[in-house]
């Protein structure tokens, strides 16, 4: 019998991410939703992600946390769906999923909060500035349509909700590269699927009162 898979998740999260992950691989999987300030505080969540934070996933005994964690270990658990490169041509794959979980990720955090790092400081910050960050996935996607190769690979899932959220909200600007691979990913039936999902579960909330 195959691990049970099992998603911890609140719709209103980047557990829309790991979600769109599952889709993609075609696994069978059972989903937890948790709220925010209770069960995903609680002592039961936190034995399965001491920090308290969503996703996370569970598959059999082995417990994964962390977006980009998550898309790695599935692209490599359910290897039949296509999603990670061969081993000797995965260094574009690497160097995006975790351009995108470090650079990427505390570059849009920051601007957010209204955090601009000195000149003397972005010699300490892994993604130095705002513009940068911005002008190199623009590099990328102006001359690439996926970030490994030329097909859709895990590392679309990670990097990709990225930038499918930035430009859908305001902190990545709206550049043809951008929007064009915007299109291109969520184009997709796995993303397609899951986002239906979580909108609908976001609907259901939202009537609730949540």
């Amino acid at each position: 019998m195959a691990d049970t898979l099992i998603l911890y998740t609140n719709p209103m999260s980047r557990g829309q991410i790991a979600r769109w992950m599952i889709e993609e691989v075609g696994a069978d999987y059972t989903t937890q939703i948790l709220d925010y300030g209770t069960t995903m505080k609680g002592e039961a969540y936190r034995a399965i992600n001491p920090m308290g934070k969503v996703p996370a996933i569970k598959h059999g005994e082995r417990i994964v946390t962390e977006g980009a964690a998550i898309c790695a270990y599935l692209a490599d658990a359910f290897p039949d769906a296509g999603l990670a490169p061969d081993v000797a041509d995965r260094a574009d794959y690497y160097r995006w999923m975790f351009f995108a979980a470090g650079p990427v990720e505390h570059a849009v955090t920051n601007r957010s909060l209204e955090i601009a790092p000195t000149e003397k400081q972005q010699m300490m910050v892994g993604y130095g500035q705002y513009d940068t960050v911005v002008e190199l996935l623009d590099g990328w996607l102006s001359s690439h349509e996926y970030f490994a190769g030329d097909r859709f690979t895990a590392a679309d899932v990670y990097a990709g909700a990225q930038i499918v959220w930035g430009v859908g909200f305001g902190t990545l600007p709206k550049l043809p590269s951008f929007e064009a691979y915007v299109a291109r990913v969520k184009a997709r039936e796995a993303y397609q699927r899951a986002k239906a999902i979580d909108d609908a579960l976001i609907a259901e909330m939202q009537g609730a009162g949540a």
